[in-house]
């Protein structure tokens, strides 16, 4: 299998520009990647077919699905008919990604204000998410998000501890955020990509300090201080060959999107990929 270089529809649509999923059918077709990492917001429920119709009949590839980020602070609270919402919106999330042919389900099992505070609420609810995940023929991969309590890479330990067949994605710009980018690297954490836990990639940029949240930023490889030669270096020697997601805002106050942008940072990434 070769590297394929996504852009998550993310980057593309948000507020400034209305949340408007039919720019798509424009902008889809000026950007130079692979394919595309579908991003589901909130205000969508009610308009799946919508949605699901325009990226069929626009032949916009979509391998991997990112779920809808609150699911997972719903599920954190804890609140019984807020945990039930959270299920039956997950299910709605993983139905739309096995219709779009994506094979891949980014998910932020925990998320927001409440963050990792209840951990445990998010370790107990995986087993089920995986169960809805599997039975449409989806990979749930779980990312590693920022926390406000502990962090990323300690949860992972715990939930491999608990599901050793548990899959991840890794994200850049939030490794870094916490200062674990490099552990990566260190061979006690080589299972997570000697056994193929890490199944996917966010590759973004990071230019604020340790768990600086005024500059919790999404930005393009080279915008920031991340070292992405020794990254792309490291993955390179590890074999693996699949998908990478580039999220990087490029939308602006006035939703203008600069595709010029998207289109240089795919090159520079191809680039470290040859």
């Amino acid at each position: 299998m070769k590297n394929e270089i996504l852009v998550s529809t993310g980057a593309l649509i948000g507020r400034p520009n209305g949340r408007d999923y039919r720019l798509l059918k424009e902008l889809t077709p000026r950007i130079g990647s692979d394919g595309f990492e579908f991003m589901m917001y909130s205000t969508w429920y009610g308009e799946e077919d919508r949605i699901i119709d325009l990226l069929r009949s626009n032949d916009i590839y979509t391998p991997t699905f990112h779920c809808q980020k609150s699911i997972g602070e719903s599920i954190s609270k804890g609140d019984r008919e807020e945990t039930k919402d959270a299920f039956e919106k997950f299910g709605i999330n993983v139905k739309m990604a096995s219709e779009l042919g994506a094979k891949k389900m980014v998910m932020h099992l925990w998320d927001g204000i409440t963050s990792d505070a209840h951990f445990e609420n998010n370790l107990k609810a995986y087993p089920e998410l995986k169960e809805i995940a599997d039975g449409y023929g989806v990979d749930l991969l779980i990312e590693n998000v920022v926390c406000n309590v502990k962090d990323p890479m300690t949860h992972w330990m715990e939930l491999l501890e608990h599901y050793p067949d548990i899959g991840f994605i890794f994200d850049t710009k939030m490794a870094e955020f916490h200062g674990q980018l490099n552990l990566l690297y260190e061979e006690k954490n080589s299972a997570l990509w000697r056994e193929k836990h890490i199944r996917h990639y966010h590759i973004n940029d990071y230019g604020g300090g340790y768990k600086d949240w005024e500059n919790l930023r999404t930005l393009p490889v080279g915008s920031g201080h991340i070292d992405f030669e020794r990254f792309f270096a490291f993955i390179k020697k590890t074999g693996y060959e699949d998908t990478f997601t580039l999220e990087s805002t490029a939308f602006n106050k006035e939703g203008f999107v600069d595709v010029d942008m998207l289109n240089r940072e795919i090159e520079d990434v191809r680039k470290y990929l040859e």
